[in-house]
């Protein structure tokens, strides 16, 4: 198959490109190679390849960045407008489009998670954006586009090719361990941890799987909080360090956050559990 990954040197685009590339033809593409917020362009380089599935993994996912107007209206460009880009794009040319999408669609008030048919409500401006991409792409379902819609939250993993991939949640508290006694963490926000190379596989599982076509929601099992997570890391790490609870209202945070927002997998084989990835990853550093 003839397969364009977008955003291919980000985190998630990383291990998308190595988890492809065996057995297809994979074209990766980073901002180098296409702006996917020129509508003109984007036509004309998808049209160009005539790919037959197209990953988008690009995003704009500065929670707190998109509260300002400047902020937003970059989210906007990237989260949704790009999206519909590529809805459209992907119709034309009768590709199958992947994109993915975020527990911060939801409100937060379900202690019990969220299903896949749960009516989204953001809480935040960065949710808001990212309901509007989910929005553009259902739009685009109803006129034919095929496509699955993968809801996901909490990366981590292996850093990115490109120089802009930020280092994951975990190696910024090992950094922090390094110079700080005491490590406050938000024991708030419960939701689920999402480790990238079993995301990029459950991408393509799902692909070959050729299930019904709409929205999936895929994480790695477990249910936790900023702060319970690097409970499990201090384990995996012999950390010495206090590690203290804090709630978020201690943090100097411009964005509201969902406060439960695990999302629920009911149409999919479950993925391993978090703290099993999360041990694995640190194996092979």
């Amino acid at each position: 198959m003839k397969i364009l990954i977008l955003g291919a040197k980000g985190n998630l685009g990383t291990q998308l490109a190595k988890v492809f590339t065996d057995g297809n033809d994979v074209v990766a593409w980073d901002r180098e190679e296409v702006d996917i917020t020129d509508k003109e362009l984007v036509f004309k380089k998808v049209a160009d390849i005539k790919p037959e599935i197209i990953i988008n993994a690009v995003a704009y996912n500065a929670v707190d960045n998109c509260e300002t107007d400047e902020g937003f209206a970059l989210a906007k460009k990237l989260n949704a407008d790009a999206v519909s880009y590529l809805a459209e794009a992907a119709l034309e040319n009768n590709a199958l489009l992947i994109h993915y999408s975020t527990n911060y669609v939801f409100y937060g008030d379900k202690k019990e998670g969220y299903k896949e048919d749960d009516k989204p409500k953001p809480i935040d401006k960065y949710g808001e954006s990212k309901l509007m991409g989910e929005k553009e792409i259902i739009s685009a379902g109803n006129k034919g586009l095929k496509y699955y819609l993968i809801r996901t939250s909490k990366l981590f993993g292996p850093k990115g090719e490109s120089e802009l991939s930020k280092l994951n949640f975990f190696e910024v508290i090992l950094e922090l361990s390094k110079e700080q006694e005491t490590l406050k963490l938000v024991d708030e926000e419960v939701s689920c941890f999402t480790y990238t190379p079993d995301l990029a596989l459950a991408t393509k599982n799902l692909i070959e799987s050729e299930v019904k076509k709409g929205i999936y929601h895929i994480t790695n099992v477990g249910r936790l909080t900023w702060y319970e997570a690097i409970l499990e890391l201090a384990k995996i790490k012999n950390l010495k360090n206090k590690i203290i609870p804090i709630k978020s209202s201690e943090l100097a945070r411009t964005a509201k956050r969902p406060a439960y927002s695990a999302l629920l997998n009911t149409k999919l084989p479950m993925l391993r559990s978090f703290t099993e990835a999360l041990r694995e990853y640190f194996s092979k550093k």
